[in-house]
């Protein structure tokens, strides 16, 4: 499907050609865009539009002179094709031709027969660098000037579109000898000039970090993304800095392929592919999606991800989610010389309640840290914890109900929930919008605190580990692993899972079956 003739535009039944003024020219050419009437005939304004462009396109050269007197740009600024350029010569030919018509002297001025076998040796491939500099030197050397070319003289580039000048050359001197005869209906037969692929309106800039945020509105919008996309955020903000521009239709496979390469220098191949290209394949497939791209150009670019070697079992064994939550329910803060506490109530008590309430629930550990007091509830004569987005962040975006062991609340969590102010138990941020990120950080530091005193074995995630334990526990019990996902706010694996609900009475029979655990106290400092 062929695009809009690019630099034509109509405006109120009028058409007239348009050429955008380069930003770092604007205050030279006094003008953010330059126009030429071509008036109301659509196949005059075709005709006529090679010849406006160039005129535009010589005020943009002579701008950018002033710019730069000393020196040419290498790159051009409005790149042709060799079948472009020649079908634009053509065209400027005959408009040239029309305009010198009105002289009546014209016509009397015959074909140069030695200039047309010249072109016809040039065409073939006969002539020499410097013949074809004489024959169409100066036309080439003129599209150097607008910026439609930047092909160094002599090389083959160089002269596949000097052939293609000769040609559009023979051609019009052709139309000329048949309008001197009366004939105006002829047309090019070259297919240089007949194939010739009219230059597209460049695609329009669609800004990266717009897309972004349009999208996280989007996701945010149908309960998804939580979190505000804040992992994702320097993803994107990557992205642009590596391709040093923030126009997402610019992006190619290759700049998608070498920025992975790159990353893959200071990041692991496991993040690369989960989280950096899963980001952009994402967004720009969204953005296809959309009508916004026409093209995911991260589609195909992926990163392999070595297989896990897991030395043991991903979860705690029995003998160390005791020792964790012995250690955890005889945790005693540290104090200075002068026996003052340096370290704040909400991470201690995080050190004494997220272990056990993590081993009766599976949850996140984001999840525990950042509950806030309105959060444990008493329902039906059960006691429930709500994990709740207004928290925090829930990966799986909405909310839900886990009924706590009796264990946890024999050991005084219900207590300690009382006593404690509104708001969040295990920090103190006053900020909702912050709740997700401070309890991160609170999570971070209990890992931390659980690594430094030798209670995380090698090999495992001091948190994590609690939610495979607890999908095993309920294995080895027997209860199913659609109620477990439930609890735990795991996601089903297919659409029957999703039928159904899974009750508060359902999920409280399955944690009533979790044995309790046994301590021996022994007091850690932080």
């Amino acid at each position: 499907m062929a695009g809009k003739i690019r630099h034509l535009v109509n405006r109120s039944g009028r058409y007239h050609a348009r050429l955008v003024v380069p930003r770092d020219l604007q205050q030279i050419v006094g003008k953010t865009e330059l126009r030429k009437p071509l008036g109301g005939d659509y196949r005059q304004a075709l005709r006529l539009l090679p010849g406006a462009v160039a005129e535009l396109q010589h005020e943009i050269a002579l701008a950018e002179r002033k710019v730069a007197p000393a020196t040419r740009a290498a790159q051009a600024r409005y790149p042709l094709a060799p079948d472009q350029i020649a079908h634009s010569h053509y065209m400027q030919r005959l408009a040239f031709d029309d305009a010198l018509r009105n002289d009546p002297r014209y016509a009397s001025v015959g074909i140069d027969d030695v200039l047309v076998k010249r072109l016809r040796e040039a065409v073939a491939g006969r002539a020499t660098n410097e013949e074809l500099v004489e024959l169409v030197g100066g036309q080439l050397e003129r599209f150097r000037a607008l910026g439609n070319v930047d092909a160094a003289p002599g090389t083959d580039e160089w002269r596949v579109i000097a052939r293609a000048l000769c040609v559009a050359e023979l051609e019009a001197l052709a139309r000329v000898a048949e309008r001197d005869e009366g004939d105006f209906a002829g047309a090019a037969t070259a297919p240089v000039i007949v194939e010739a692929t009219p230059p597209e309106e460049p695609k329009k800039r669609v800004s990266l970090s717009r897309l972004w945020e349009d999208y996280k509105a989007n996701r945010m919008e149908a309960g998804f993304m939580r979190t505000e996309g804040r992992r994702q955020n320097t993803v994107v903000d990557g992205l642009r800095k590596f391709v040093k521009h923030d126009d997402a239709a610019r992006l190619t496979k290759k700049d998608i392929t070498q920025w992975r390469d790159n990353l893959m220098k200071t990041l692991s191949a496991k993040t690369v592919s989960d989280v950096y290209l899963s980001t952009i394949r994402t967004l720009l497939g969204w953005a296809v999606e959309n009508d916004l791209l026409t093209e995911n150009v991260a589609a195909h670019v992926r990163q392999r991800k070595p297989r896990k070697q897991h030395a043991r079992e991903q979860g705690y064994t029995d003998e160390e989610a005791r020792k964790v939550i012995a250690a955890s329910r005889a945790y005693q803060p540290h104090r200075d010389e002068k026996g003052r506490v340096r370290e704040k109530p909400g991470m201690t008590a995080a050190k004494r309640w997220a272990p056990i309430i993590c081993a009766f629930t599976g949850a996140r550990i984001t999840e525990i840290t950042q509950l806030r007091k309105e959060d444990v509830r008493e329902v039906d004569g059960r006691w429930v914890i709500r994990i709740t987005p207004e928290a925090g962040s829930v990966k799986a975006g909405g909310f839900r109900d886990v009924p706590m062991h009796r264990q946890i609340v024999e050991e005084g969590f219900i207590e300690f929930v009382k006593v404690a102010p509104d708001g969040p138990l295990f920090h103190e941020e006053k900020n909702p919008d912050r709740f997700a990120a401070v309890a991160t950080q609170i999570s971070n530091r209990l890992a931390t605190w659980l690594r430094v005193n030798g209670l995380c074995p090698e090999g495992l995630q001091p948190s994590h580990a609690w939610r495979h334990r607890f999908k095993t526990q309920c294995r080895e019990l027997g209860v199913s692993d659609r109620v477990v996902d439930a609890i735990q706010g795991h996601t089903g694996k297919t659409a029957g899972d999703s039928y159904g609900d899974v009750t508060l009475k359902t999920k409280a029979d399955a944690v009533k079956k979790l044995k309790f655990y046994e301590f021996s106290i022994r007091t850690l400092e932080p």
